[in-house]
């Protein structure tokens, strides 16, 4: 059957705006390749014109010159207008990429704000004001066992408070006297007299001679 009828060939992928930038872009530069041929041969010419004397043999290689510069601008005409068109496509493939991002973007806000929603539901706002009230009660009877447990039991009762700042005022009277009855030999230091290291002079301004003390006499055994 497939011999008779034949079959349909597959069709190929569609071109994708990548695939056409990369196709311009490789056009601007096989045009930038051609024009840089030309400006060479511009140059030839050019250096030729200057060494020619006027004359019909100048005005031959001076056509040759406005042919190769008019092929020149054509070429430069298309390389500006291809450049534009991938220009404009990047534009475009810029802009696509964004929206694609805000969908994605999109899409994300829209799954948070279910899930907030579900979540939401699952909280009761009167369960948490109780349960607030219940914490404030039981931290309430907390500070109150606080308070019981840390009773004294060891004060007599009747104890004046009068009579505790007399006792407190006659503590302070017996530290101030027994303070005062240290000596006051202990507490500066005693002054020593300085002692004189001049030799003493005899009368009519003699000095005395220092008294030399003999050896002692070792006895052999």
């Amino acid at each position: 059957m497939n011999r008779i009828f034949g079959t349909s060939k597959p069709k190929p992928p569609k071109a994708t705006l990548a695939d056409a930038i990369k196709a311009t872009d490789g056009r601007v530069d096989s045009i930038d390749s051609k024009i840089k041929k030309l400006d060479a041969e511009l140059m030839k010419y050019r250096e030729q014109m200057n060494k020619m004397r006027d004359g019909p043999a100048k005005n031959v290689v001076k056509e040759k010159a406005l042919r190769v510069l008019k092929q020149k601008k054509m070429y430069e005409g298309q390389r500006d207008q291809m450049m534009q068109q991938s220009f404009n496509m990047e534009q475009a493939s810029m802009t696509t990429e964004n929206l694609k991002n805000t969908m994605v973007i999109v899409d994300g806000m829209k799954s948070a704000n279910k899930e907030l929603k579900q979540q939401y539901k699952k909280i009761n706002i009167n369960q948490i004001e109780r349960m607030q009230d219940e914490l404030e009660d039981l931290m309430d009877q907390a500070n109150d066992i606080q308070e019981t447990i840390g009773r004294s039991y060891n004060l007599p009762d009747g104890i004046d408070e009068d009579d505790l700042e007399a006792e407190l005022d006659a503590l302070g009277d017996e530290l101030n006297f027994e303070e005062e009855e240290v000596p006051s030999y202990l507490q500066e230091e005693p002054v020593l007299p300085s002692v004189s290291t001049e030799e003493p002079t005899m009368p009519g301004g003699l000095q005395t001679e220092p008294k030399q003390t003999e050896a002692p006499v070792k006895l052999n055994a």
